[in-house]
């Protein structure tokens, strides 16, 4: 399977306007179906090698240098992963990749988790992007920053955020319970943003996002939220329903 870049070789900046990604005609419901039997896995890729074929949100991470992306450029070349395309101004991002450039760019949400006192082997942060249909695409980050890409049912990939999020006893949300405090005993905690974005061209610009921390501390996970009136402190919040699939679907109606 392939899908076309935007507009030549090399990647645009950040927040450029550019053309979206032409995709092969039935690729999104052949996937989709696909997925619906069973997780499709799409690889892993270096940040640099997904900026240069315009596959990763512009606001989640920093543009890697231009001659970082030139070498990710060669690599994906050398793969065939990134061949000429129809014409001078086009070039064609193939197989796995393709797929994954497609449904990144059919996101109009993310939602990022960073996790504290994580273990070797496990991702760092984890990013969903929910799709029209009920499935999302998986994003598993690890310490050398490598990003494993997959598309999964939606309710599935919330559940395996919720088995690496931080677990235990849900506290009662006390108004009294100081937020750093909790923070600085807990054995692991995480931040979740959800972030709405619009596009122009495949450039993407973020909008206003929801944030939940979660802590693990004394058995007990803590929940808190920023106040709205000052962003910087954190307030003391329940979890719907005490459940964590819950709560994540809820943050992403």
């Amino acid at each position: 399977m392939s899908a076309s870049d935007r507009d030549g070789a090399g990647p645009a900046p950040p927040g450029s306007a550019v053309a979206p990604a032409a995709v092969p005609a039935g690729l999104i419901s052949a996937v989709v179906n696909l997925v619906n039997t069973g997780p499709v896995e799409l690889g892993a890729y270096t940040v640099a090698e997904l900026t240069a074929v315009d596959a990763i949100v512009d606001f989640l991470a920093a543009r890697p240098s231009d001659e970082v992306i030139a070498e990710a450029v060669r690599s994906l070349a050398a793969r065939k992963l990134l061949v000429a395309g129809s014409t001078a101004e086009q070039v064609e991002v193939r197989g796995d990749l393709g797929i994954a450039t497609a449904f990144q760019q059919r996101a109009r949400m993310v939602l990022d988790a960073r996790s504290t006192g994580t273990e070797p082997g496990e991702p760092w942060r984890i990013l969903l992007l929910p799709q029209a249909e009920p499935i999302t695409m998986m994003v598993r980050i690890d310490a050398l920053g490598v990003y494993e890409i997959s598309l999964r049912k939606r309710g599935e990939a919330l559940k395996l955020l919720a088995a690496w999020l931080p677990r235990g006893r849900v506290a009662h949300p006390d108004a009294g319970r100081d937020a750093d405090a909790v923070l600085a005993s807990a054995t692991r905690s995480a931040l979740i943003t959800v972030t709405r974005y619009t596009t122009q061209g495949s450039a993407e610009t973020a909008g206003a996002g929801t944030d939940l921390v979660l802590a693990r501390s004394d058995g007990q996970l803590h929940a808190f939220s920023p106040d709205p009136k000052d962003t910087a402190r954190l307030l003391p919040a329940a979890l719907p329903d005490k459940d964590m699939v819950d709560a994540l679907a809820a943050m992403l109606t």
